[in-house]
């Protein structure tokens, strides 16, 4: 790699980013759409694995088992994400970002359209749930590619003083994706049981066709990320981004990936569908109705967005590690709060427990893409981020909904799933302690001597 430093670009200032606030408006806002279009498609089926497609596709298994099927399908698809990251990175780190957010959206979009077509199993046999785990890898490969992209895209525009705000836009597409996604999924609920079974399930994954063309609109507007060019420019491009990736900082692959999956395991509560068929199961405890579920977890969303753009603010002055450790310590007692108000079959109190969640979950995920970002040099960054996010979301949230049920049938009681999302925290807490925090150091390619401190602590350079 050359050590000279040449001038910088004239489209650059001196930390690598682009100089006008209306580029990073646009950025802000592809990202914030195209990421909530991306979770609305893949929480739209975690949401209907929750509720329907036990029935309508794993059937023959047996009650018992057709619900943890279900469930398996949707873990199925975290499987995959590795290699959605794995091709996203190779992508992304030689030929730019806005090529490989352009791909996954697309691939998100067919594979969920699809699944609104498919007949059931009462109607093709087999095939119906083949089909079904194929179109969920798809799904998976997809995201697996999506979130490395529109996290750098989101920082590597940003102002050095703002990366946790900037980085927070893309967060909250998850929190937005599940509420678009509960609220549509509620809103055809309303009519009754039977015509969800039948036709309403379908919807929602149908319309998926209209927002993808929207996102697809919005993304093409945007400009490549300025630290990409500034390398392609330079002719700086790592030929073999993961190979470099695994030889130098492979250790802090793992430790990002632990810090991921700390709060994605507990976020699979209601983003992996548990929380809403423990809920509305006729057979379970709770029987609630599933538009009220539903309605509950989409109010919970809002909640969950509004505190992970805060802690994406407030990791700018108080640093992404302390951001973290106080988000660790509210996401415990969220955990050790929601079943017993969930418990209680009362409506209102199962909201405040999902609300409660929320807040921690949104500090443990609002500063992760600055964190993510930082913790890498910018030639491997997009490989860096993409498989420790995918490694994460295997450790985290991939089996959490399968994992609770088991525990469930296994033990009668939801105690275990509380020790478990709470084993699950304290492991995310003991990662990002071993993170050193390295908010505001440059991002561009100009300053690789930032890496000459290692990103993990009581440790020489990776």
């Amino acid at each position: 790699m050359s050590t000279a430093s040449p001038a910088p670009h004239p489209g650059f200032t001196p930390t690598g980013t682009i100089s006008t606030a209306a580029d990073r408006r646009r950025v802000v806002f592809a990202t914030v759409v195209g990421t909530t279009v991306e979770w609305y498609d893949f929480f739209i089926y975690a949401s209907a694995a929750g509720l329907v497609f036990g029935q309508l596709f794993f059937a023959p298994a047996g009650e018992q088992f057709a619900q943890i099927i279900s469930f398996l399908t949707v873990g199925i698809s975290f499987l995959f994400r590795p290699f959605g990251a794995f091709l996203a990175g190779h992508l992304g780190d030689k030929y730019g970002r806005r090529l490989v957010l352009m791909l996954t959206l697309v691939l998100m979009g067919v594979a969920t359209t699809f699944v609104g077509l498919l007949p059931t199993y009462a109607q093709i046999g087999i095939i119906a749930p083949i089909l079904l785990v194929v179109l969920r890898i798809l799904q998976g490969i997809s995201a697996g590619g999506e979130w490395g992209g529109a996290v750098l895209m989101a920082v590597e525009h940003a102002p050095k003083a703002k990366r946790g705000l900037f980085g927070a836009s893309p967060q909250i597409g998850v929190p937005l994706g599940l509420l678009l996604a509960s609220a549509v999924l509620a809103i055809v609920a309303l009519p009754g049981e039977e015509f969800f079974l039948t036709w309403g399930w379908r919807i929602p994954f149908l319309l998926s066709v209209v927002l993808i063309l929207i996102g697809y609109y919005v993304r093409r507007r945007v400009e490549e990320s300025p630290v990409f060019l500034e390398l392609a420019e330079r002719k700086e491009e790592t030929r073999m981004p993961i190979v470099q990736l695994f030889r130098t900082h492979a250790l802090l692959v793992v430790v990002a990936a632990l810090v991921f999956a700390g709060n994605n395991a507990v976020g699979y509560m209601t983003t992996g569908g548990y929380i809403q068929r423990y809920a509305t199961d006729p057979k379970g405890p709770l029987g609630l109705a599933t538009s009220d579920v539903l309605w509950a977890v989409t109010l919970s969303a809002v909640s969950w967005l509004v505190f992970t753009w805060i802690a994406g603010w407030l990791s700018d002055r108080l640093g992404r590690r302390t951001t973290y450790i106080i988000g660790w310590v509210l996401q415990l007692v969220g955990v050790l709060l929601l079943f017993p108000l969930v418990n209680t079959g009362e409506i209102a109190l199962l909201t405040a427990g999902l609300v409660i969640l929320t807040v921690g979950l949104g500090f443990t995920y609002g500063p992760q893409a600055a964190l993510y970002a930082e913790l890498f040099p910018a030639s491997i960054r997009f490989s860096g981020v993409s498989i420790s996010y995918a490694i994460g979301a295997i450790l985290g949230g991939a089996f959490a909904p399968s994992i609770a049920t088991w525990l469930v049938q296994r033990t009668g009681s939801t105690d275990a799933v509380t020790w478990y999302l709470a084993g699950m925290t304290v492991l995310g807490l003991i990662a990002t302690l071993l993170l050193r925090d390295r908010s505001g150091i440059p991002l561009g390619p100009d300053h690789e001597a930032e890496q000459a401190v290692s990103p993990i602590r009581g440790l020489a350079r990776a």
